[in-house]
């Protein structure tokens, strides 16, 4: 069974930098972070395939990088130049989701 464990979560103020760091049971051909905040549907912010394809919503192109290292199964999001608009729980997990496998997650917060 498919399990994902985020970490590196944390408060930053505006324009700052965090790194996400996700270590999986296994890896797959597409894997992804995504976001989520209160009221709101879970979005998918970010995926890489195995062979080094990526995919970047709109709103974080250009400040957010997402890494993987496959033979370690683990996934890695480099946040920069922060928003509060970024604030939310982040999940790593395989693209599309497995529904049942979705970790804690990290919080991100964005604040002054």
């Amino acid at each position: 069974q498919a399990q994902f464990v985020e970490s590196g979560g944390d408060l930053v103020q505006p324009g700052g930098s965090l790194r996400l760091s996700c270590a999986a049971s296994v890896s797959f051909s597409q894997m992804g972070w995504y976001r989520q905040t209160p009221g709101k549907l879970r979005e998918l912010v970010a995926r890489k395939s195995s062979g080094g394809k990526t995919y970047y919503a709109d709103s974080v192109k250009g400040r957010f990088t997402i890494s993987r290292d496959n033979v370690n199964s683990t996934l890695a999001l480099q946040m920069n130049s922060l928003k509060p608009d970024d604030t939310a729980v982040y999940y790593c997990n395989r693209v599309p989701p497995f529904t049942t496998a979705w970790g804690q997650g990290t919080q991100v917060t964005v604040s002054s």
